[in-house]
């Protein structure tokens, strides 16, 4: 999944934080494709692995064209079979005639069927690697550049842009290579029956060009913006599926759907505009091409008459005409779908061309196993560059220690942790776990030395068994088992009716805030991290279940350097440090007892919370 980072061969699995509360991130670096071609070409790099099928393809697409080119010759033979001087009928020669194209129809339907099927695999298996490469690009990226695009947007991008590049490929691509091959043939035969009567047949020609030209650079930036409406909207709907709960609770459904509308309103508005400028195409094609039919056919009257060609070459002629123009209205078309196609495409290369997380030495270290030693040395960090929002923040926690972070929502106290685990990199200054700049790690064996207790927990689709396995993919049953009863949450899975094999709905909402936690700190557990990090873990949970959490939470910690951000002062008033965060800067530092007696802003905050539950 976006934002999520694990190989099967880790024993440790790291999810971001829902940061987000300092201020506004910048997407990463996007290299967009300059214009049509660009894309397109980079778009064909893609048949590269099927270069064996289409050049099969390609050889029966010369056959069947080859076989289409026959037929106009043989009707005008048989035309002239039937109109000799002496007015008698040649039945043998039309008999041979119409078992000749009686054969190279069926032969063109068999080849057809195969270049449809043959073409049909090859864009699949096209379309299969170009998901593969997005949703692995997808793992690639920084936070920032999920905090700055919508999901729904995102997502729309991996299917809709990419099944329309599919939809493409598999219905254009044969009709485009033969289109091309039949309008050579056409033409060469074209001039071999009559010069005269092509030169008559090419004066539409240009007209076509020009229009085809016209239409497409217009129906192009259409179906551009149409792409990108429909992203909006996916996300518009992501957000409010995703969120319906609170849409219900403050009912906003009006909104809601007035905000839906003027996206879905803007969307078929643009399409429609699209869909008209490229419906104008083919009217307009067929009223150029009649134009050149019926010059062909005076022109052709005349040299008949005169003796200078038969009835059949005219015959022929027109025949061939029509094949000649039938796939320039093809391909007229076909570049109004190319527009789609790559517009959609253009989307998805925006994504493979953004900046990846690197990594910043050369030759990283592998951090196989941390002692939980870190340190903070003047950190600052800015979502961009001129707007710092952490500010000279210097701390060292020790091997076991537990570190408390408070203080009000957007004080940085987040952004911290995702310092910490490099989700974002410093500003300036130095962050090191034991002893090492944290820049000098690999990123993947960084994080698998962390243990992570969201306050809003994330379950996937799939059995509590799978769910608390994600901590460790190749731990057992037993493993996964222990880790829930040092969690305490055997007895709650034990009385469910399918037990460990319970499937979970979306974001485990069939079961309670207090259950999905303890899920999450039994992952936590099978993880067998250094360094901790529990989000807010017990802020939205009853009395009794927190004290459940607590009981796990301490199991958990135990050993290990935590770092705890709490809205609950009274769930951290035996950390061994607590660090008072406002505005992006540490303006306390201590323990409880040394904290209460400064009587500064931590005295304040607790105070005012013990207050209040007493009332």
């Amino acid at each position: 999944m976006p934002g999520n980072k694990y190989k099967d061969d880790n024993k440790s699995v790291s999810m971001p934080f829902n940061g987000g509360r300092g201020g506004r991130r910048n997407m990463a670096p996007v290299v967009k494709p300059k214009n049509f071609r660009k894309t397109l070409r980079r778009l064909w790099s893609y048949f590269g692995s099927e270069r064996k099928t289409l050049i099969i393809i390609f050889i029966f697409i010369i056959i069947d064209s080859a076989i289409v080119l026959i037929g106009p010759y043989l009707i005008g033979q048989a035309v002239n079979a039937m109109s000799s001087n002496n007015g008698k009928v040649d039945f043998n020669l039309l008999s041979i005639i119409v078992i000749v194209l009686l054969v190279s129809y069926l032969a063109d339907a068999a080849i057809s069927l195969f270049q449809g099927f043959a073409m049909a695999s090859s864009s699949q298996r096209i379309v299969k690697t170009m998901r593969n490469n997005l949703f692995l690009k997808l793992q690639k990226l920084p936070m920032a550049f999920f905090d700055s695009n919508s999901h729904g947007d995102i997502m729309s991008r991996l299917s809709n842009d990419i099944d329309n590049v599919s939809s493409t490929i598999s219905q254009s691509a044969i009709v485009l290579m033969s289109g091309v091959i039949t309008i050579l043939g056409s033409f060469i035969m074209m001039i071999i029956l009559s010069p005269i009567l092509t030169l008559a047949s090419l004066i539409t020609v240009p007209l076509v060009f020009l229009l085809t030209r016209s239409i497409t650079k217009k129906t192009g930036k259409l179906f551009k913006s149409q792409q990108m409406e429909l992203g909006k909207l996916n996300g518009q709907i992501e957000e409010t599926i995703s969120g319906v709960y609170i849409v219900k609770a403050f009912n906003h459904e009006d909104k809601t759907v007035k905000e839906f509308d003027e996206i879905n309103q803007r969307l078929c508005k643009v399409g429609l505009k699209a869909q008209i400028y490229s419906g104008f195409l083919m009217p307009i094609m067929n009223v150029i091409n009649n134009i050149g039919f019926a010059a062909v056919a005076g022109v052709g009257g005349v040299l008949a008459v005169d003796g200078i060609i038969t009835v059949g070459v005219i015959a022929s002629f027109l025949s061939y005409s029509r094949q000649f123009v039938r796939p320039l209205n093809n391909l007229a078309n076909i570049f109004n779908t190319l527009q789609s196609a790559v517009a959609g495409a253009e989307r998805v290369f925006e994504i493979l061309d953004t900046a990846e997380e690197t990594e910043d030495v050369k030759e990283p270290k592998e951090l196989n196993k941390s002692k939980g030693h870190v340190k903070f040395s003047n950190v600052y960090f800015g979502y961009r560059k001129d707007v710092n929002i952490l500010k000279e923040i210097s701390f060292e926690a020790r091997p076991g220690e537990s570190i408390a972070l408070v203080g009000p929502t957007g004080a940085g106290k987040t952004t911290i942790v995702n310092l910490l685990t490099r989700f974002y990199d410093v500003t300036s200054g130095v962050i090191y776990i034991d002893g090492v700049d944290i820049r000098e790690y690999t990123r993947d064996s960084l994080r698998r030395c962390f243990g992570i207790v969201l306050q809003d927990t994330y379950l996937f689709t799939g059995t509590i068994k799978e769910n608390i396995k994600y901590g460790n993919l190749n731990s057992s049953d037993i493993e996964i088992e222990n880790a829930a009863k040092m969690a305490n949450a055997h007895e709650f899975i034990r009385r469910l009716p399918s037990g460990y094999e319970t499937v979970l709905s979306e974001s485990g909402s069939n079961l309670s805030q207090g259950q999905r936690q303890l899920l999450a700190i039994a992952r936590a557990i099978l993880t067998n991290p250094s360094i901790l990090i529990l989000d807010e873990a017990t802020s939205s949970v009853d009395t009794r279940t927190e004290l459940r959490i607590q009981e796990a939470m301490l199991k958990l910690m135990k050993g290990k350097t935590s770092f705890i951000i709490a809205h609950r002062l009274s769930t951290i008033r035996d950390a061994n440090k607590i660090m008072v965060i406002d505005d992006g800067q540490i303006i306390e530092m201590g323990n409880h007892t040394e904290l209460i007696n400064k009587k500064g802003k931590y005295y304040n905050m607790y105070f005012n919370q013990y207050n209040n539950s007493d009332e």
